[in-house]
């Protein structure tokens, strides 16, 4: 075992923590009353290379490997999450998905603009009866012969509003159930593609979440990911790498609320002394300080074994289930340190702590989380 990270890592990291810095915590308060796009923000986000960390050169891609990906995702997720679910849609799902299960020309025509931040990707699974019940698609894929006939909604779209390209997942064959699903990719501008209602939403809320429809929507076949039927697991195995971000991004949210906390009990004073100097409150920080590295240690282990190209299934889903409840539990512990401060929007805690709830419910919940590892035990 190294726990080393290489110069390489580490310059990764340091970008960006000085991205998250400069860039993004200027307004972050404003953006999140306002529910405002960070447009500004991801545009650079893509001019750095943020956007398509770990596809391939060939591309437009960064080429880096997914420890790389996950140290960028914790220092970014430290004071914007909403940039970095962005930032963890585009990489996890569609840059991904893309790349490892779709065509030459797919790729040539899609993945190139999205991994330089031309354009920005959504993965459209989640309908308004089909959350975790994944199988239950009602959007329909109508096979007509040389294109797919799509109609239905999606809800809960990350990057609904903003996207440029989406991965659809529909049902083709009601009677195959799982095995009559497909993915087709479509474009924004496509007759019938309209963009719902965007949701007002408790944490995140500089990210845009929509609800999407289609009514009868031309794909061409030749946008279909994968041979008839692939969709699910198409979808399956994409979001098994989304859990590594997502689990990094519940990370990043627990470490940024541990450091502001650590700081403030430097600088607030109670009874004459530091707070930090009550026991109180070292027990509080000494229990977050080892819950995070023990989150981190979790995340780096998922991240590592995606690139040695092993088995990842369980330690992603450990990484995301423990990261995730870390997340909530140290951002509310943050708070507490900062007492009546830490409600107030200013110092940042309280946006943490409704940012932090997202991550047990997106791309698996903390219960399906459990079933996957459970299944994973005795496979």
């Amino acid at each position: 075992m190294n726990f080393n990270l290489s110069e390489e890592h580490l310059a990764v990291k340091e970008a960006a923590r000085d991205f998250a810095q400069n860039e993004l915590l200027p307004g972050i308060v404003e953006r999140d009353n306002e529910a405002r796009f960070p447009a500004e923000q991801v545009k650079k986000m893509g001019e750095l290379g943020f956007l398509g960390m770990m596809v391939s050169p060939d591309y437009g891609g960064g080429g880096m490997d997914t420890v790389s990906y996950v140290l960028a995702m914790e220092e970014i997720s430290k004071i914007d999450a909403s940039a970095s679910v962005i930032m963890s849609v585009n990489n996890s799902l569609v840059c991904y998905g893309l790349e490892a299960f779709g065509t030459e020309e797919q790729k040539q025509t899609y993945l190139t603009r999205l991994a330089t931040g031309e354009t920005l990707g959504a993965f459209c699974l989640s309908e308004p009866e089909a959350g975790s019940d994944a199988t239950s698609q009602a959007t329909t894929a109508e096979d007509k012969g040389d294109y797919y006939l799509v109609n239905g909604t999606k809800n809960w779209i990350t990057n609904g509003n903003s996207s440029g390209i989406c991965l659809v997942i529909a049902q083709t064959d009601r009677e195959k159930k799982h095995r009559g699903i497909n993915c087709l990719i479509v474009e924004k501008g496509t007759p019938g593609f309209v963009v719902g209602k965007k949701e007002d939403k408790m944490g995140i809320r500089a990210s845009d979440t929509h609800s999407l429809l289609f009514t009868d929507v031309k794909i061409p076949k030749e946008n279909r990911i994968g041979e008839d039927g692939f969709g699910f697991k198409f979808a399956m195995s994409t979001l098994n790498g989304g859990r590594i971000g997502i689990a990094a991004q519940a990370l990043g949210i627990a470490a940024g609320a541990y450091e502001l906390a650590l700081k403030y009990s430097q600088e607030r004073k109670s009874f004459g002394k530091q707070i930090f100097e009550h026991q109180a409150i070292q027990f509080k920080l000494a229990e977050m300080a080892t819950k995070i590295e023990a989150a981190r240690l979790l995340v780096y282990k998922a991240a590592r074994l995606k690139d040695e190209h092993k088995d990842y299934i369980q330690a992603a889903a450990m990484a995301k289930l423990f990261a995730s409840e870390i997340a909530m539990w140290a951002t509310t512990e943050a708070v507490q340190i900062h007492g009546g401060y830490g409600y107030v929007k200013e110092f940042h805690v309280e946006r943490l702590m409704r940012d932090a709830k997202i991550t047990q419910i997106y791309e698996g919940t903390s219960e399906i989380q459990k079933l996957v590892i459970a299944r994973e035990l005795i496979r």
